[in-house]
């Protein structure tokens, strides 16, 4: 069997996130659905990771295994064949071994807020146009985060993680005009991780709660400390980072 990793980039909005769902449409449904119409044989994949419902990604990984030598023509058949809110990067080969998920060294996300009424990015931005926001006090609360690999309190509830360790490289709010760009990478994240600690830090910008509280919000390891999720469609997976 010869392994291939495909690149590929998808608006969520339409979809009950990447991984398939026994009565929801996913990303992976259509993916597989593709694949194995075009090559003619059941073909499943395996992901660098599962987005949340309604969240987006710009980089995403995937590997599939056939005994067949493909053509360079698969990406333009794929992206022919697929729904206009996937698209295809690139496929490529792989040792027989490399996995989309396993062999990951890091993930990367962005949140996206915007801090005025932006017809334009109602369904990629968090609209926040009523409230004042300190950024200066989000990335305070921002540094904390590094201190810490236990982040149960930022996980979605009753899932089947082995551990909620991780080991976050970056994290840090950027503003350009009236929107805000969150950036955070990590080695793995935990369901609805990101989401988790984008509403906790929005509470410190708004002034609910000062930075220092994340530190108690971390150290609880109790998901009820936390803030509210931040709503999907502000979330884009952006990067996945491999030794090839």
């Amino acid at each position: 069997m010869l392994r291939y990793f495909i690149e590929f980039s998808y608006n969520g909005k339409n979809y009950f996130g990447y991984q398939i769902q026994p009565k929801d449409i996913s990303v992976q449904e259509e993916l597989e659905k593709a694949l194995s119409t075009i090559l003619r044989e059941q073909i499943k994949t395996t992901g660098a990771g599962r987005t949340d419902t309604g969240v987006h990604a710009k980089k995403m990984f995937a590997h599939f295994d056939t005994e067949q030598i493909l053509s360079d023509q698969l990406t333009h058949k794929m992206n022919s064949f697929l729904p206009s809110d996937i698209s295809i990067k690139k496929i490529f080969p792989v040792k027989d071994d490399f996995h989309a998920r396993f062999d990951a060294t890091f993930r990367t996300y962005e949140y996206y807020i915007s801090l005025e009424k932006n017809p334009f990015t109602e369904d990629s931005a968090w609209q926040l146009w009523r409230r004042n926001i300190n950024v200066d006090r989000m990335n305070e609360a921002c540094k904390i985060l590094f201190e810490y690999e236990d982040f149960t309190s930022f996980a979605k509830l009753h899932t089947d993680n082995k551990t909620n360790l991780c080991k976050i490289y970056k994290a840090e709010w950027e503003q350009n005009g009236s929107e805000l760009k969150f950036t955070i990478s990590a080695n793995r994240f935990l369901r609805n991780m990101v989401r988790a600690i984008v509403g906790t830090i929005v509470e410190v910008g708004s002034g609910k709660i000062q930075p220092e509280d994340v530190r108690k919000v971390i150290e609880n390891k109790n998901r009820n400390s936390a803030g509210t999720s931040a709503p999907a469609h502000g979330l884009f997976l952006v990067d996945v980072g491999y030794e090839f």
